[in-house]
């Protein structure tokens, strides 16, 4: 009989240096932009680059503060509802998410000079705080798997990769879990689980083969809860020559907060239901944070009075991360131990050494028409290679690092917005395209949105309405090795902003 370890250090923190397995979805959650901001940038998906005269516009070019004419200030609320449809093997589950954020808030100082002999007329200084990314999400998938089980998750941390070699009998048997690596602790967790047996009873023995049932349709389903934000903080500086051409620089601060729930559950279609494994259930609860840095630089032209054009530069983003994880598995194996189900969990919370992710630059090209002061037309392209999309240290992250460089490429994003005034009304619609990192793009395919809005000014004040719908399809698997087909999940993002802006 196999020791079965029951650890009661909960609550307790155990450094390793290994980290978990990362796969480029970690990095891409930071590297695509959602559309977020004031109710007046979202009404018009985000097509503000040669725009400006709003607080969310120094994001795509912060140049845009120049435009405003007073002091301003806008606080902002959202409402997300996010609706997941995954279908595995032929099955359909559904999962919503609403939740509510007041996810931008900020201000504008202006400052004029009225000296003719000055060719610098003007100078703004913004302070915006934004969600970037509002992480709150869950998806439900389940499905009969006809080929392959968790199983080969846990083989593969066992007997490993050839570069790896596999783990020792006697490190199963006798290691503690908070004194191990992330690959022996996956191979612990499954030699725990009853999930394989090794070949040879000998301590020095390194391979091992499965105890599931091979001739079984498995049935999978997997619960992903993830709750958290990127937030971004920017000091603004923009400048006015000869009112024809507006320069502006942003300095940006951001902060990151995730906590990620996965629980995997596979059963088996055995006629013995009184031997052998019958269930297994594997969770593990991922908390990421950390902060990062970035800078934009703009500039905006007028062609003529009613044509301007924009050119931005956002720098890519540097995020230094720390990922803490527990880990828990419970099995129904009625012959395996005396103590069955076995709930293996051992009640620690492994810390893992910084890392830093680089997220790839951005250009953004604008164009704006202005039919006086009744209405305009805005588009803006936006370019970004996500091919440079970084994990560092380097040597630790060579393999992802390269497959990302030939997987990702260079994709573009077009916004489209418009805006009408009649009196103290105004109406907006826009339009968003956000091409998918990847070349073939089945993994994460394009995003397609719409939005349309509504503002009423009161004088020195301002209240919008907005709403927009978002649509991207992807693939979901349930674990990061091993157990990879994936559910395919169609996403459907509506979210209802309101603002209030105010000059003072």
């Amino acid at each position: 009989m196999k020791k079965f370890l029951i650890l009661i250090v909960v609550g307790s923190f155990f450094p390793t240096l290994q980290a978990q397995e990362t796969t480029p979805e970690d990095a891409l959650r930071y590297a695509v932009e959602n559309l977020t901001g004031s109710a007046r940038f979202r009404g018009m998906g985000g097509a503000f680059g040669a725009i400006g005269g709003d607080l969310s516009a120094i994001n795509q070019n912060p140049a845009g503060s120049i435009f405003f004419v007073n002091n301003f200030a806008t606080f902002t609320g959202s409402s997300y509802n996010t609706k997941n449809t995954s279908r595995y093997f032929g099955t359909t589950r559904n999962n919503n998410d609403n939740s509510f954020d007041l996810n931008q808030a900020g201000v504008v100082f202006v400052f004029k000079d009225n000296n003719p002999k000055n060719d610098w007329k003007k100078i703004t200084l913004a302070l915006n705080y934004e969600n970037n990314n509002n992480f709150d999400n869950n998806i439900y998938s389940a499905g009969i798997n006809p080929y392959n089980s968790i199983d080969k998750y846990f083989l593969r941390f066992a007997n490993g990769l050839p570069q790896e070699g596999g783990i020792t009998l006697q490190t199963l048997e006798n290691g503690f879990f908070e004194n191990l690596n992330f690959i022996d602790q996956q191979a612990y967790l499954g030699y725990q689980a009853y999930m394989f047996n090794p070949v040879s009873n000998t301590p020095q023995n390194t391979t091992y083969v499965t105890n599931v049932p091979t001739n079984s349709n498995y049935y999978q389903d997997n619960y992903t809860l993830s709750t958290g934000y990127d937030g971004k903080f920017t000091a603004n500086f923009a400048t006015a020559y000869k009112d024809k051409l507006f320069l502006g620089i942003n300095l940006n601060y951001h902060f990151t907060d995730i906590v990620k729930t996965t629980s995997v559950f596979e059963s088996y279609n055995t006629i013995d239901t009184t031997t052998g494994l019958q269930s297994v259930q594997f969770d593990t609860e991922t908390h990421t944070f950390g902060n990062g840095f970035s800078f934009n630089l703009g500039a905006i032209a007028k062609a003529t009075e009613s044509l301007r054009v924009g050119l931005a530069y956002q720098s890519p983003t540097w995020y230094r991360l720390v990922d803490e994880q527990r880990q828990a598995i419970f099995v129904n194996c009625p012959d395996c131990s005396t103590n069955n189900p076995i709930n293996f969990n051992p009640g620690v919370t492994m810390i893992y050494q910084p890392y830093t992710i680089q997220t790839p630059g951005k250009w953004t090209g604008s164009v704006v028409y202005l039919f006086g002061k009744r209405a305009l037309l805005s588009a803006d392209v936006s370019t970004k290679d996500y091919s440079n999309t970084k994990f560092r240290p380097q040597n630790d992250y060579t393999g992802l690092n390269s497959f990302m460089s030939n997987a990702l490429h260079d994709a573009i994003e077009v916004r489209l917005g418009g805006e009408y005034k009649y009196k103290e009304f105004s109406f907006r619609a826009g339009y968003r395209f956000d091409e998918s990192p990847y070349k073939v793009d089945q993994t994460f395919g394009d995003l397609t949105g719409y939005s349309g809005g509504l503002g009423y000014t009161f004088g020195d004040s301002r209240i919008d309405l907005a709403y927009s719908y978002e649509h991207r399809n992807f693939n979901h698997t349930f674990l990061s090795s091993g157990l990879t087909d994936p559910a395919r999940v169609s996403r459907y993002n509506n979210n209802v902003t309101v603002s209030y802006s105010m000059n003072f």
